[in-house]
C-alpha cells in the first residue's frame, strides 16, 4: 500500500501506462472492423496519437524511478483483444464499436484528469503538465467519436432490410435495458464504496434515477411487442458484480470507482444516441423522445461526477492512508 504522495502517483502512472496498453491492442484492430472509412480513418489517427501517449507515461514513470506494472499491461492487453472478438462477433459491429471507444475515451479522459489532481497534490508539476495534455487529446478524441454515431449507425444498418428496421430496433432497445441492469447492479455497490458522503449521494441519486430509465426502456419493448433478454441482462450484471469485486480489491476504490462510473455514464451516452437514430430510421418517434430523454439524465450524472472528482481524489488518497 502507498504511503506518501510520490508512491500513489506513481501508482496512478502506472495504471495510466495499462490503460493505454489496453488502448493501443484495441486500436490497433479497430480500424479493420469499423465498417466505414470514416471511422476507420478516426480510429487509425488516434493510434498514433495513443502510441506517443504510451511513450510519454513509461518516459515519465522513468523519470520518477519507477516502472510500468507488467502484469497488469498484460492484462490490460488481454482485455482489448477480448473486447475485439466481442464486437466483431455482434451483429452491430460498428455501432458497438463506436460506443466503447467513446466510454473508454472517458475513461482516460478520467484517468487523466484523476492523475493531473494527485501530481498536483505532489507538486509534480512536470507531470501535471503530462496529464493535462494527453486528457485534453483524449477529449478531442471523444468529441471526433461523437461525430461519428451517424456513420456508425449507417454502417451497422446498411444490410438490414427496411422491413427488418423494427426487429432491429427492438434489439437496441434490449441492449439498453441489459446496460442498465449493469448500471442498477454498480451503483447499488456505489454508495458503501464512495469513500465520501457527497459521491454517495451521486451515486444513491443516480441509481433511483437508473431504476426508472429502465422501466421506461422496458414500457417501449412491452409496447412495440418486443422483450428484454434475460440472458444480456444476466451477462451485464455479472459484469458489473465483477467489476464491484475489482473495485473492493484495491484500496484506492473512491478514485477508480469513480474514474469508472463516469466512463460507465458515457458508454450509456453512446447507446442512447445509437438508439435514438435506429428508433428515428424505423419511424418509432415515441422511443426516440424516451432515448432523448435519457440522454439527457446521464449527460447531467456525468457532469455531477465530473464535479466530484476533486472528493474522488482526496477519498482515495485517504482510503491508501497516504501522508505527504
Amino acid at each position: 500500500m502507498a504511503t506518501t504522495l510520490d508512491d500513489q502517483l506513481n501508482a496512478y502512472l502506472s495504471d495510466a501506462h495499462s490503460i493505454e496498453e489496453q488502448a493501443l491492442q484495441q486500436l490497433r484492430g479497430a480500424p479493420d472492423a469499423a465498417g466505414d472509412p470514416e471511422i476507420a480513418s478516426v480510429l487509425r489517427e488516434h493510434l498514433a496519437e495513443t502510441e506517443g501517449h504510451e511513450r510519454f507515461v513509461r518516459e515519465r514513470l522513468q523519470a520518477r524511478g519507477a516502472e510500468a506494472s507488467k502484469l497488469k499491461d498484460l492484462l490490460m492487453r488481454v482485455g482489448g483483444a477480448g473486447f475485439l472478438l466481442f464486437a466483431k462477433a455482434q451483429p452491430d459491429t460498428p455501432g458497438k464499436l463506436v460506443a466503447h471507444a467513446y466510454s473508454y475515451e472517458h475513461m482516460e479522459l478520467a484517468a487523466y484528469d484523476l492523475l493531473a489532481r494527485v501530481a498536483e497534490r505532489a507538486h509534480d508539476a512536470e507531470t501535471v503538465r503530462l496529464a493535462h495534455r494527453i486528457r485534453d487529446q483524449e477529449e478531442q478524441m471523444a468529441r471526433r467519436l461523437e461525430g461519428c454515431f451517424d456513420r456508425a449507425v449507417e454502417a451497422s444498418l446498411r444490410d438490414v432490410p427496411s422491413g427488418d428496421l423494427g426487429g432491429q430496433l427492438n434489439t437496441y432497445l434490449a441492449d439498453a435495458h441489459a446496460i442498465e441492469a449493469q448500471a442498477i447492479e454498480l451503483l447499488e455497490k456505489g454508495p458503501e464504496l464512495a469513500g465520501d458522503p457527497e459521491l454517495a449521494s451521486l451515486y444513491q441519486e443516480h441509481l433511483a434515477q437508473t431504476r426508472e430509465q429502465q422501466r421506461a426502456v422496458q414500457e417501449r419493448l412491452d409496447a412495440r411487442g418486443g422483450d428484454s433478454s434475460s440472458l444480456k441482462d444476466l451477462a451485464m450484471r455479472a459484469g458489473a458484480l465483477n467489476w464491484g469485486l475489482f473495485f473492493q480489491t484495491h484500496p484506492d476504490t473512491p478514485g477508480k470507482l469513480a474514474c469508472f462510473a463516469y466512463a460507465f455514464e458515457h458508454l450509456e451516452i453512446a447507446g442512447y444516441e445509437e438508439l435514438k437514430r435506429v428508433a428515428e430510421r424505423a419511424g418509432d418517434r415515441e422511443t426516440a423522445l424516451v432515448a432523448e430523454r435519457i440522454l439527457a439524465e446521464e449527460r447531467d450524472a456525468a457532469a455531477k461526477l465530473y464535479g466530484a472528482f476533486d472528493r474522488a481524489v482526496d477519498a482515495a488518497l485517504e482510503a491508501v492512508g497516504v501522508t505527504a
